[in-house]
């Protein structure tokens, strides 16, 4: 019958509720005389001016004030708040009118007591029109999910509406530590101390969690989501709190928990005045913009307003979408920034001295690099020729066009590296060590930080397709640990470090305490509501599996190479100070591993870097 009557047109809902409201005006007139007379009303005489005038002040005055425009079962506070306001205009208006024509038995207080008795019935009508619409299908609900509610603020009473007009999930209460709201309810729904949670989940068989407080800091989303890792729940969180302001809050915006959530720590601030330094109104070349990092570091450039932003990627697709997106946000934000798409590879000398000439960008952000250990560990040749010789060739074409700043993308793998991937990025870095001694015009900087999380072929997403798979989670070694940021901090520390580099200096970032991998698997499993299986609980749901170590993986990362790194206008930023090659030293070693290269020999390779990058220790086959 629902949906018969949801299937309606407009029109034949609004004339069903305009003959509604006319039912209703006459049967409250016939109320409210009856109980004004105390007796059984039988209308006589000029009783009935008030029978016709009931409706025919009601229905205009409605109509004026768009009450036939809502849609019931979305109906809320402003509609009723609404329908009040109509209905004393109607009030004032009737009162007015049997005050004016004092007809025979009409009694001047029905102009009180019949648009009292009209107002409780309408709002009735449209409670019960809501309830009949929405407030269905109850054992499908049940099916779908039990939700607790963390946050029993706006956020929460806004998500709660939302789910009643979703139909898929069962809400069983708000859950609370301000102990003025606890013990009571939200619009009939029940607020729950912190410390009742697990009570709560085993009595009624909550199945999901979700985090209902947009703007509570991140170290007390911490302190919360440590508390219900242990509990059988998936744990998912709401949108910003712009999505929330907009209203736009409905089921399909529950979300995973953000990346910030699994790093544990808050992430780094940015400094504005940095960030704007180099980028407004310049001619501003991003190196491998359609992959993860250089994309971030697209999207962040282009709210800084430069004159033209260059985007140079080979990779066709990458290119396309991150093109896409950035004349959207364009569009969107009002920008006028030129966007120019320019496809080729920084192994190509010609391309990149096309580029450089025809543009004459003023800032560089090099990105363009492979950065897989194991793909790299496995094709060394293709390896050092895009991330050693791309580098070179983009510097000595920013070099011969006069840029002014030239800001390399490095990694902690840099440091004393066992793979060749990581060894590479670290003679990308002598490279513009050695060419940043004789440069007079253009300042090289390079950023090193750690794992990017959310990036491509990181860990992060490779977790969730696992568990969305059942499992196993696959870890190379239980003792794994490594440095995390996310992509917009590394974007943004690229941004800032190259704004601060006096030329050849190595900026890197304070990222607190590195994680093992396995905890943050075992916190990816938990809060999505599982069980680790594992000795302990041999009956869990998603296993963690350990592989073995990589090729040429590392257990520990490490971010500096010398000691005494030096502060910065960055409270989170620091300068390392590290040795390095003079240029004409370097060519030698350069010309070799070129043709080592070339050759595709890894030996060779290997040889060279050995001799060039400190540390270096290849892992045995």
């Amino acid at each position: 019958m629902q949906d018969r009557v949801l299937g309606w047109s407009r029109p034949v809902k609004r004339l069903v509720v305009v003959a509604l409201d006319v039912f209703l005006a006459l049967l409250s007139t016939w109320l409210a005389y009856t109980l004004r007379l105390e007796q059984f009303n039988v209308p006589t005489g000029a009783q009935w001016w008030v029978y016709g005038l009931a409706p025919a002040l009601a229905v205009p005055i409605f109509v004026k004030f768009g009450l036939y425009r809502a849609i019931f079962r979305y109906t809320g506070q402003a509609a009723l708040q609404a329908t009040a306001l109509a209905v004393v205009l109607y009030a004032c208006t009737l009162s007015a009118i049997l005050l004016w024509q004092r007809w025979p038995m009409v009694p001047r207080s029905l102009g009180i007591l019949q648009p009292l008795i009209y107002f409780v019935m309408v709002g009735a009508s449209r409670a019960w029109a809501r309830f009949w619409l929405v407030d269905v299908g109850h054992t499908s609900v049940m099916q779908s999910g039990r939700l607790l509610i963390y946050g029993a603020g706006t956020a929460g009473a806004q998500t709660a509406a939302a789910l009643r007009l979703s139909q898929q999930y069962a809400l069983l209460g708000f859950v609370d530590d301000d102990p003025a709201k606890v013990g009571g309810s939200v619009n009939g729904i029940p607020v729950y101390a912190p410390k009742d949670v697990e009570l709560v989940i085993a009595r009624q068989g909550v199945t999901d969690i979700l985090l209902a407080m947009p703007s509570v800091t991140r170290e007390r989303r911490n302190t919360i989501l440590q508390s219900l890792r242990p509990l059988p729940v998936h744990v998912r969180t709401l949108p910003g709190m712009a999505d929330l302001a907009s209203g736009r809050v409905t089921v399909n915006d529950f979300r995973e928990l953000d990346i910030e959530d699994l790093l544990g720590r808050d992430p780094v601030p940015p400094n504005a005045a940095l960030l704007a330094q180099d980028l407004a109104n310049q001619v501003v070349l991003v190196t491998g913009a359609g992959g993860s990092i250089g994309g971030e570091l697209t999207r962040q450039i282009v709210h800084q307003r430069p004159r033209q932003l260059l985007l140079l990627d080979h990779n066709e697709f990458g290119l396309y979408s991150i093109h896409q997106e950035l004349q959207g946000i364009c569009l969107a934000k009002g920008l006028s920034v030129e966007l120019i798409p320019l496809l080729g590879s920084v192994t190509n000398p010609d391309r990149l001295a096309a580029v450089f000439n025809a543009y004459r960008p003023s800032t560089v952000y090099h990105a363009a690099a492979y950065k897989h250990v194991p793909m790299v560990e496995g094709n060394p040749g293709q390896g050092i020729l895009n991330n050693v010789f791309g580098t070179l060739n983009t510097a000595q074409a920013a070099l011969a066009s006069g840029v002014r700043r030239f800001v390399l993308i490095s990694t902690d793998k840099a440091v004393r590296p066992t793979n060749i991937m990581g060894a590479s990025k670290r003679m990308a870095e002598l490279v513009l060590q050695a060419l940043a001694q004789n440069a007079t015009c253009t300042c090289f900087t390079m950023v090193r930080f750690g794992n990017v999380l959310g990036s491509s072929g990181s860990v992060v997403p490779l977790f969730r397709q696992q568990l969305a798979a059942g499992g196993p989670l696959t870890v190379t070694h239980a003792d794994v640990t490594r440095y995390f940021m996310t992509i917009p901090e590394a974007a943004q520390l690229v941004l800032q470090a190259g704004a601060m580099g006096m030329g050849g200096d190595v900026f890197l970032l304070d990222m607190g305490q590195p994680v093992k991998i396995i905890d943050l698997a075992r916190r990816m499993v938990e809060l999505s509501g599982l069980r680790v299986r594992d000795a302990d609980f041999p009956d869990g749901d998603i296993e963690i599996a350990i592989t073995g170590l990589r090729p040429g993986e590392k257990l520990y990362e490490e971010l500096l190479i010398g000691e005494n790194p030096e502060p910065t206008a960055h409270p989170r930023v620091m300068k390392a100070h590290e040795a390095h090659m003079d240029w004409q030293s370097l060519q030698a070693h350069l010309a070799t591993l070129r043709q080592a290269a070339e050759a595709d020999q890894p030996e060779a390779i290997k040889a060279v870097l050995k001799t060039c990058v400190q540390g270096y220790q290849p892992a045995t086959p």
